[in-house]
């Protein structure tokens, strides 16, 4: 059971959730259905209750068509009963049949959505990426009249420009339509930036829980990857090569002091300090198998201390220097 005091809430929203995000990104690619069923399972059982997919995983993977991680979640919530334990996000404007924000395809893949996640609503609807050759009053509308029917809760914006961000929800607020509760932005120890000095004041400004995803950059956060032979082998080779450089391993070296210290892995400690981190509601991770939860849950449970935090805000802040 998800203990009381492990929640917390997305921004203005009445959705209460674990203090992880778990990422779907991984089902129907480097994750079977039955694999994926386990790892749902196993996270759900500890606690956790907070589940992050789009329509667009994962088209890009040979073979796929987009849906994939969609199709397997609702054929896990069919196959456990356990919908209503969830608190379900997905995304809009990358699937190869519904790409953008126009307002009749945003409805008509909202609906593929639902039919896919074997559902009546979305908890929490992403724009997934900004379609700026569409007037964001009639994007706004469009999600608006989805709110209004009661097939999706409450939304929320990823991979928008600071700029853009201010834009809908002045747009939204002019109009009276529903206004953004989260945001969905690149973030981690070795990616800092433009979160901190961008996008975090408007979350403090509009109330928008944050969950960032690629907060283990890819992995290179576990520190699996210590050498460029490591990297090559990677199935995400092209994403982890950009954190691998001298100053990110310096922090991958901290953190695995500090993990030394709490008798926890390195990946735990990476999470636990964007936990603690000013707007952050739940980090999205990913488990390719059951074991690699472990780790992850463990975060929930792991305080760092002040000295703790500085030692990591020094070590990062010379990647971006480096960058």
């Amino acid at each position: 059971m998800t203990r009381v005091e492990d929640m917390t809430r997305i921004g203005d929203s009445t959705l209460d959730v674990y203090p992880l995000n778990l990422g779907g990104n991984t089902f129907g690619w480097t994750s079977d259905a039955e694999t994926s069923f386990t790892v749902l399972d196993d996270f759900v059982s500890a606690g956790g209750n907070f589940v992050d997919t789009s329509d667009s995983y994962m088209a890009s993977i040979p073979g796929n068509t987009g849906g994939e991680s969609e199709t397997i979640l609702g054929q896990w919530f069919s196959k456990s009963g356990r919908r209503d334990d969830v608190v379900l996000a997905t995304k809009v404007s990358r699937h190869p049949e519904f790409l953008g924000l126009a307002p009749d395809n945003i409805a008509r893949a909202a609906e593929a959505s639902l039919r896919r996640l074997q559902t009546d609503r979305i908890d929490l609807y992403y724009a997934h990426y900004d379609d700026p050759d569409v007037p964001l009053v009639e994007t706004l509308g469009a999600f608006d009249a989805l709110v209004k029917a009661g097939k999706v809760r409450y939304l929320g914006i990823s991979n928008y420009s600071p700029e853009r961000i201010a834009e809908w929800i002045a747009t939204a607020e002019a109009n009276g339509f529903a206004k953004p509760v989260a945001l969905q932005p690149h973030y981690s120890l070795v990616a800092r930036e433009p979160f901190e000095a961008q996008l975090r004041p408007l979350a403090e400004e509009h109330s928008l829980g944050v969950m960032p995803y690629w907060a283990l950059a890819s992995g290179f956060l576990t520190g699996k990857y210590r050498t460029q032979e490591d990297v090559d082998a990677a199935a995400r080779s092209k994403i982890v090569d950009r954190y691998f450089s001298t100053e990110g391993l310096a922090v991958v070296d901290v953190l695995a002091d500090i993990a030394e210290a709490h008798e926890v892995a390195i990946a735990t400690v990476a999470i636990a300090w964007t936990r603690q981190q000013p707007t952050i509601v739940a980090p999205i991770v990913s488990a390719r198998v059951p074991d690699q939860l472990g780790a992850l849950l463990a975060s929930v449970d792991v305080r760092l201390s002040a000295e703790e935090l500085e030692r990591l805000d020094v070590v990062s802040a010379d990647v971006a220097a480096a960058g």
